[in-house]
C-alpha cells in the first residue's frame, strides 16, 4: 500500500479552525509532536501542549470544549480539553490516521485512516471507536454535512469521493473525481461539495442530490486546502504551486478573484472561520461593531457607536494604514492594497476588536 511520502515533506504544521468566538488557534506541529494554543487577539501562544507522534490535523467541537487531533505517527486521536489545555484521552485508531472532522452535534468524531483505508467513527462521550468503515484507497480529506447525514472522504489514491450514510455507518456512494483529491468541503446548505484535485489542477463539484460531479472548476497549480465563506457565496481554494489562493463564485462556479499569498501554501482543513465575517469582537460590549464587505474590492464600511483608532496591518504584522473613527458609520478606501488577507484592529475605550478582511 502507498504511503503518503509527500506529507512528511510539506507538513510542517497544520492550521484549523479558531475556536471561542476566533479567540484562539490550534496548530498541529508536525515536526515536535506538540499543538500550539495561539491566542488570535495578541498573535501569542499561551500554551504547548504534547500529543503523539507526527500530529497532522485538528478539528474543534461546535461547543469550543474540546480539540481532537490526528497522530499520524502514533495510529492515535488525541482529546484536548480546552479549559485546561491538557489530553484528557488518546483514542487507538486505525494506521496513519489524517484527516479529521466533528459532527455538527459533537456527538461523533470521523478520522480518515490513510493505510489502511477505513474511517474510524469516535463517540465523543466515551472516548472510542465505535465503527470502523472501509472506503478507497488512500483516504486523507474528510467533511460532514451540515446535517450529520452524510460524510465525504476524498481518497488520494483512488481519484475518488467516499460518501458514508452516518445512519447505517456504510458507504452509500462512490464518486469518480480528479487525481488525487486532497482538500473537500461540504457548503453550508449540504447541496454541493467542492473537491480540491492535486494533481488535476482543478475542483470537482458534487451534486449531493445526485451524487455527481455536475462541474469541474480549472484553478492554479497543486490546489490543496479548500474552505467556504460563512453564507456559502465563495469558495476559497489554496494552490500550492501558483503561491496564491483562488475565490471561487459559487453561484457561477468560476473563479473571480486570485489572490497572491506566501510560497507553497498547504492549509487544509476549514480555515475560514464560521462564526463572523470579518471583524470579530473580543468585548462582548462590542459584538455591535461591524465590518462589510468582506471580501472587499475597493473599500470596507465600519459600523460601531465607539469612538475608535483604527489599524490595518498585513499578515507579517506591518501596520498599512491607521485612522481615527468618530462617526457611527466610516467608510475606507482599501483600494490601493494588493490583493490578499489583512488584519484589522479597533482599539477604543471599550477594548480591542481584531479581526481580518480579504482584498481581492
Amino acid at each position: 500500500m502507498k504511503k503518503l511520502i509527500l506529507l512528511y515533506i510539506f507538513l510542517t504544521f497544520f492550521f484549523f479552525p479558531f475556536t471561542n468566538f476566533a479567540q484562539t488557534a490550534y496548530i498541529a506541529n508536525y515536526g515536535d509532536n506538540t499543538v500550539s494554543v495561539i491566542n488570535v487577539a495578541t498573535n501569542a501562544v499561551t500554551a504547548t501542549i504534547p500529543v503523539g507522534s507526527y500530529p497532522y490535523a485538528v478539528s474543534v467541537s461546535p461547543d469550543g470544549s474540546n480539540v481532537y487531533v490526528s497522530n499520524s505517527g502514533a495510529n492515535t486521536v488525541s482529546v484536548i480539553n480546552t479549559a485546561t489545555n491538557t489530553v484528557t484521552a488518546t483514542i487507538p485508531v486505525d494506521q496513519y490516521p489524517l484527516g479529521v472532522s466533528v459532527s455538527p452535534d459533537g456527538s461523533k468524531v470521523y478520522v480518515v485512516n490513510n493505510q489502511m483505508n477505513t474511517v474510524s467513527v469516535i463517540n465523543s462521550t466515551t472516548n472510542t471507536v465505535t465503527a470502523t468503515i472501509p472506503v478507497g484507497n488512500g483516504p486523507l480529506g474528510i467533511s460532514v454535512s451540515p446535517d450529520g447525514t452524510m460524510v465525504y472522504v476524498g481518497n488520494y489514491w483512488g481519484n475518488t469521493v467516499s460518501v458514508i450514510n452516518t445512519a447505517t455507518n456504510t458507504v452509500c456512494a462512490t464518486i469518480t473525481v480528479g487525481a488525487y483529491p486532497t482538500g473537500i468541503s461540504v457548503n453550508p446548505n449540504g447541496t454541493m461539495v467542492y473537491v480540491a484535485n492535486w494533481n488535476s489542477n482543478t475542483v470537482s463539484v458534487i451534486n449531493t442530490a445526485t451524487n455527481a460531479v455536475s462541474v469541474t472548476i480549472a484553478l492554479g497549480a497543486y490546489p490543496r486546502g479548500i474552505s467556504e465563506s460563512h453564507d456559502g457565496s465563495k469558495v476559497y481554494v489554496v494552490n500550492y504551486n501558483s503561491n496564491n489562493v483562488s475565490v471561487i463564485n459559487s453561484t457561477t462556479n468560476t473563479v473571480s478573484a486570485t489572490i497572491t499569498v506566501g510560497a507553497t501554501p498547504i492549509a487544509l482543513g476549514n480555515f475560514i472561520s464560521t462564526h463572523t465575517t470579518g471583524i470579530t469582537s473580543l468585548n462582548i460590549e462590542l459584538a455591535n461593531i461591524s465590518v462589510f464587505p468582506n471580501p472587499t474590492t475597493t473599500t470596507l464600511t465600519l459600523q460601531t457607536p465607539h469612538k475608535a483608532t483604527l489599524e490595518i496591518s498585513n499578515i507579517e504584522g506591518q501596520t498599512i494604514k491607521t485612522f481615527n473613527i468618530t462617526n457611527p458609520e466610516t467608510t475606507i478606501d482599501v483600494s490601493g492594497l494588493s490583493n490578499g488577507v489583512y488584519i484589522i484592529k479597533a482599539h477604543c475605550d471599550k477594548g480591542v476588536v481584531v479581526g481580518k478582511f480579504i482584498k481581492e
